[in-house]
């Protein structure tokens, strides 16, 4: 049986795709708590010559302006491909609750894969971690953005 994408995986994803087609690796990240959504992004990095610029990092930064506070307790960040170790960061000073991601990411992941940042001593703040929301779709996006490039 299969199951309704959630509604902020199915953003992120659109996201993602909307980023392929400006030459950007096709990333998304939708920041909510329950149904609302209060922040968004896709990968900026060519866009703003910025290579922190990452989905996760611009959402963010985004709901923390939005909401007019740097910790972010008690919301969900939704992304389409596994965070690298700079995002994982991130989640973490930002206090997300619950973090859900599409595409597992075996060569620059930092949640389930490399340097499993969250499973560290040293981490001092651990969301509740769902992966595979949505993986179909965003390793395909993925591997076709990828492959126009070869």
């Amino acid at each position: 049986m299969a199951f309704p994408m959630p509604l902020p995986m199915r953003r992120a994803l659109d996201l993602a795709a909307a980023a392929a087609v400006q030459g950007e690796v096709p990333v998304g990240a939708v920041i909510a708590r329950g149904d609302e959504i209060v922040a968004t992004s896709a990968n900026m990095m060519l866009a703003g010559n910025d290579p922190t610029a990452h989905a996760e990092i611009v959402a963010i930064r985004r709901a923390a302006e939005s909401l007019g506070q740097s910790r972010l307790d008690g919301f969900d960040l939704w992304v389409t491909l596994e965070p690298c170790a700079m995002c994982a960061g991130a989640i973490a000073h930002a206090r997300i609750a619950r973090l859900y991601y599409a595409a597992d990411d075996p060569k620059g992941g930092a949640v389930a894969h490399g340097p499993r940042f969250f499973q560290q001593p040293t981490c001092h703040h651990r969301p509740e971690v769902y992966p595979g929301i949505g993986a179909e779709e965003a390793a395909g996006q993925l591997r076709g953005f990828f492959a126009e490039r070869r």
